[in-house]
């Protein structure tokens, strides 16, 4: 059978692991299943058009199948006719003139000013070497914009006490350079001098462990998450939310988009450009909390 063939093909040629697979195979079933209903029990590639996949969009929507579901389904179905065409199975692929469904985009996640304030000021963290990297973790998170790895790979040598400026190396290895304040200076030098008399460091990370070794992904997790869940109306607590926070918040304090964009290393302009819109949703959350915006129209 034609979808055997493919399948043997994305496995030893294109090797494809096994879940993959599994994922081809059943959405190709669930495609063969609606043309045979439709075409009296039979299942002809060259046979299929344009108009008998539409239909097939519109009845997995009907099943109230997600958006991200059907496009995958949708990207299966074409790498299919690929195959076949090039096999010289089919002259044209149906799908060829057919669109993915658009996918809405969720704003991001972000911590308002004042809860992280309650946060970065609380009393739980103790004046012990873990307690004051644990604060100093979401306070260069949310005060510079880094990404976690970033933060993780930071070395002393990254960081200068008298530009006051440190730099990260971001994705693709791209370095870049992000200015600081007094505040975070003086905690950054009280970490070190803490770290340095009590930690035996291997190496030359800024970050590191009780035992002197580099600190991990999942530590900085398990810090962001054990702090943040502590605010109730937030629903996502990774180190990311504090990315998020530190764009949301300097965007709603006057700076300017394309500043944002160069603080955090995004390679283009519309990767910062979704903050804008986080920022829109706050000032009419603002404004829906007036007196006034609450009353029934006359």
């Amino acid at each position: 059978m034609l979808t055997d063939s493919f399948l043997d093909y994305l496995q030893y040629e294109r090797n494809y692991s096994k879940e993959t697979l599994r994922a081809y195979k059943e959405d190709l079933r669930e495609f063969v299943d609606f043309v045979k209903e439709k075409k009296e029990g039979t299942f002809v590639p060259e046979a299929v058009d344009a108009d008998i996949v539409r239909d097939w969009v519109v009845s997995l929507m009907d099943k109230g199948e997600k958006t991200t579901s059907v496009n995958r389904k949708l990207s299966s179905l074409k790498s299919f006719y690929k195959y076949l065409r090039k096999d010289g199975v089919v002259e044209t692929n149906p799908l060829r003139f057919i669109t993915g469904l658009k996918v809405k985009k969720s704003l991001p996640y972000f911590v308002q000013e004042k809860d992280m304030a309650t946060i970065l000021d609380s009393d739980d963290f103790d004046d012990k070497f873990e307690g004051v990297r644990d604060r100093l973790i979401l306070e260069m998170l949310y005060e510079t914009g880094m990404r976690r790895a970033e933060l993780v790979a930071l070395k002393d040598a990254d960081i200068d006490f008298d530009t006051m400026q440190l730099r990260v190396t971001g994705k693709r290895n791209k370095q870049r350079i992000i200015p600081y304040g007094d505040r975070l200076k003086k905690m950054m030098k009280a970490y070190i001098s803490l770290r340095d008399s009590e930690v035996e460091c291997h190496d030359l990370w800024f970050f590191v462990q009780q035992n002197g070794e580099q600190i991990t992904d999942s530590l900085v997790y398990k810090v962001v998450h054990q702090e943040l869940k502590k605010i109730p109306t937030l629903s996502k607590c990774s180190p990311h939310v504090l990315r998020h926070s530190f764009a949301t918040s300097m965007l709603n304090n006057g700076a300017e988009l394309n500043s944002v964009k160069e603080l955090l290393g995004h390679s283009s302009l519309a990767s910062t450009a979704i903050y804008t819109h986080t920022t829109f949703e706050e000032l009419k959350r603002m404004y829906h909390a007036h007196p006034r915006a609450q009353k029934e129209g006359g």
